[in-house]
């Protein structure tokens, strides 16, 4: 078939469109980036900086900028590689205002958060941008986070998981408590119809909330919720309440078992699967040529502090890697059934290595960049080859970019990537609303 028959056939038939989501951190998800000559690392605790990544988003028509968060400090972790640096709704609040139309999402953990307080802040943020605003609810994972909030260790999975989604009714109910039918402003002398406003009144295990809140109804009715969760009780977690799902898959057969499963879960709680975003992270390394986009690759790889990095490899393998050569093919590893230590890791190793054959320095730096992320390396053409066979394929309805480096890897595929996609028919040219859930699902508000 030829180029314009392609064109022609593609413009004839709506095809399914992509979700883009930029998931920022730090100077790039390359462990590594902050070290590459012009990285901004001397800015990340500028929000300028944030608000510059937010504007490139936006140029792009993504639907929305992520943070994700955390609730300790790890000093060693630290030596070799920056990580957060700002309190994600407060930068989130800045980068409203400095933009018009972009999503802005942050991680919430209900582990941490008290739902009142959870409420007003994501509640407040919703307005600040006029319906903006989603949230990623996390259960955390650390004791050293849960010490910080007078917890002597973090309570068990299925505890956590039990609170969180006490945690989002509880919240939902808030944001309904003062709800916006219940606003007059008549200058004659009434502010409110007070009959409209209710308290909750919830009293469950893990929380006792009177309310009603003292910030009405957000702009969307309830802000966008996102899940990220890959166990079992993540999955259920999404199937219940999510409206996007974060995920992890390393190639297009992993994207298509987690999506068809997270569907399943969801039609069984009584929704449609449809109105459920799955977006796998993406690392995309972009350059006019293949050969161009793989020396970036190679010369980030190159920066990684290799003693550091092989320390580290030992951990995930349960395995002396220090004696290593970093330039040849990687040794001969334990079958996953014979390995003692966490699994979920260890078994996305030995994927990379059957599927890449990588050098060690190679796998150090796939590591080093999104881990068991799905990464792709090439030309705009061949990357938006790849993402329209994850689209088709049901591996996908659109990624959380995470480029390997900020602010260049979002600019490359903002300037080459998208425009590829809107060519072959895959991603808007134009905002068709203003909040974040029409970005999402062409839906103003959330149900009630």
């Amino acid at each position: 078939m030829s180029r314009e028959s392609d064109e022609s056939s593609r413009a004839a038939s709506p095809r399914k469109q992509a979700h883009l989501n930029l998931f920022a951190y730090g100077c790039g998800h390359h462990k590594a980036a902050w070290r590459a000559p012009g990285s901004a690392v001397e800015r990340l605790g500028e929000i300028e900086y944030y608000e510059e990544l937010a504007r490139t988003a936006e140029r792009g028509l993504l639907d929305a900028v992520f943070f994700a968060d955390g609730q300790s400090l790890d000093p060693p972790s630290l030596a070799d590689s920056p990580g957060w640096f700002l309190e994600p709704l407060t930068a989130l609040s800045a980068m409203a205002r400095a933009t018009e139309r972009i999503g802005l999402v942050s991680t919430v953990s209900s582990t941490f958060y008290p739902p009142y307080h959870a409420a007003r802040l994501l509640g407040s943020l919703d307005h600040i941008s006029r319906g903006r605003v989603g949230w990623n609810v996390v259960t955390s994972m650390s004791d050293a986070e849960a010490r910080n909030h007078g917890m002597p260790g973090m309570p068990p999975h299925e505890r956590r998981y039990g609170r969180a989604a006490e945690f989002i009714d509880a919240v939902q109910a808030l944001w309904s408590s003062w709800p916006r039918t219940s606003l007059e402003a008549d200058r004659g002398g009434r502010y409110v119809d007070p009959e409209r406003i209710r308290g909750v009144a919830h009293a469950g295990e893990h929380f006792s909330v009177a309310g009603p809140l003292n910030v009405p109804e957000p702009p969307q009715g309830r802000p966008v919720l996102f899940q990220a969760g890959a166990s079992e009780q993540g999955r259920d977690l999404a199937a219940r309440y999510a409206e996007g799902v974060y995920a992890v898959a390393y190639d297009l057969e992993q994207g298509v078992r987690y999506r068809q499963d997270v569907r399943r879960r969801v039609r069984e709680a009584g929704r449609d699967p449809d109105d459920v975003v799955v977006m796998p992270g993406l690392v995309a390394y972009v350059a006019s040529t293949e050969t161009e986009a793989r020396r970036r690759q190679a010369e980030l790889d190159a920066l990684l502090p290799a003693e550091a990095s092989l320390r580290q490899l030992g951990r995930f393998t349960g395995r002396d890697c220090s004696d290593w050569e970093l330039d040849a093919p990687v040794p001969e590893l334990a079958p996953l059934e014979e390995f003692t230590g966490p699994q979920g890791r260890y078994a996305t190793i030995l994927r990379i290595i059957a599927s890449e054959r990588p050098t060690v320095r190679q796998l150090l730096g796939r590591l080093a960049a999104g881990g068991g992320h799905c990464t792709m390396v090439g030309t705009p053409e061949s990357i938006a080859d790849r993402i329209e066979q994850w689209l088709d394929g049901g591996a996908a309805d659109g990624f959380n970019l995470m480029p390997p480096t900020l602010p260049g890897g979002i600019e490359d595929f903002v300037e080459q990537v998208v425009p590829e996609l809107q060519r072959r028919g895959r991603f808007r040219r134009e905002y068709r609303g203003t909040t974040l859930r029409e970005h999402l699902t062409g839906s103003p508000r959330g149900a009630a």
